[in-house]
């Protein structure tokens, strides 16, 4: 189950490439901390950093965007709902729905899980930062390790589908190494092995934010659909 809500949050992700958004931000505490969006979810992109995104956070957020000045790497717009790309690229599934993406599925910021992701397409790599919040505890004080399958499955899928085209996934093996704390920050470091067919294998490292310690490792198969043409844009 968690593997498909996680693909369709992947097409959700890579999909809203062909929406554009204004991004700004600023440090923010490291702590939890919580609010209400200001926009509404038809025009956010949840990309961007909130009030509730903690200083190591931010901190990786503008490594990124400042690496992204070169051309090198791409920061990959993050919507809610696929009717929210029905208007760019025609609606994938018939019919109006309120349904969300599972990763994007609380009205409130900080509570859950607080993430963006970078693509490099010269290095066939996608890492997302991520912060996961009080909502998603596992053992006393700990995420979740759905959770950190979640995002692991996300950002494995994420550079099957930027690199080679639209994939699900078939199968993925995750060594779990160490509990993630609620409320740290933490990054999903993920590569396309090699493509085989319709066949795309990925690598994905969870780490975190110094690198200083390694949460998961796992490898992904992913298989290629065809349902939609890769962003020419990437």
């Amino acid at each position: 189950m968690l593997s498909i809500c996680a693909r369709h949050t992947r097409g959700g992700i890579y999909l809203c490439n062909y929406l554009t958004a204004q991004r700004a931000g600023g440090p923010a505490p490291c702590h939890f901390s919580t609010s209400q969006p200001s926009l509404s979810k038809d025009h956010r992109d949840y990309s961007l950093p909130n009030v509730s995104w903690s200083q190591n956070l931010q901190d990786l957020y503008n490594k990124y965007q400042e690496l992204s000045k070169n051309g090198n790497w791409k920061c990959i717009p993050s919507c809610s709902q696929w009717r929210l790309v029905k208007s760019q690229v025609g609606d994938p599934m018939e019919g109006v729905r309120e349904n969300r993406f599972f990763i994007r599925n609380l009205d409130k910021d900080g509570v859950g899980l607080e993430c963006c992701m970078f693509y490099n397409k010269a290095e066939k790599r996608m890492v997302c930062i991520f912060q996961p919040g009080p909502y998603l505890e596992g053992p006393p004080g700990f995420t979740h390790n759905g959770c950190t399958a979640t995002i692991i499955d996300s950002t494995a899928g994420e550079v099957a589908v930027c690199t080679v085209g639209m994939a699900v996934t078939a199968n993925l093996n995750i060594d779990y190494r160490n509990p993630i704390l609620l409320g740290s920050t933490a990054i999903a470091d993920s590569t396309v092995e090699k493509v085989d067919g319709r066949k795309v294998y990925t690598r994905c490292t969870v780490r975190g934010h110094d690198d200083k310690v390694v949460y998961a490792e796992a490898t992904g198969l992913f298989i290629l659909t065809g349902l939609f043409i890769k962003s020419s844009n990437l």
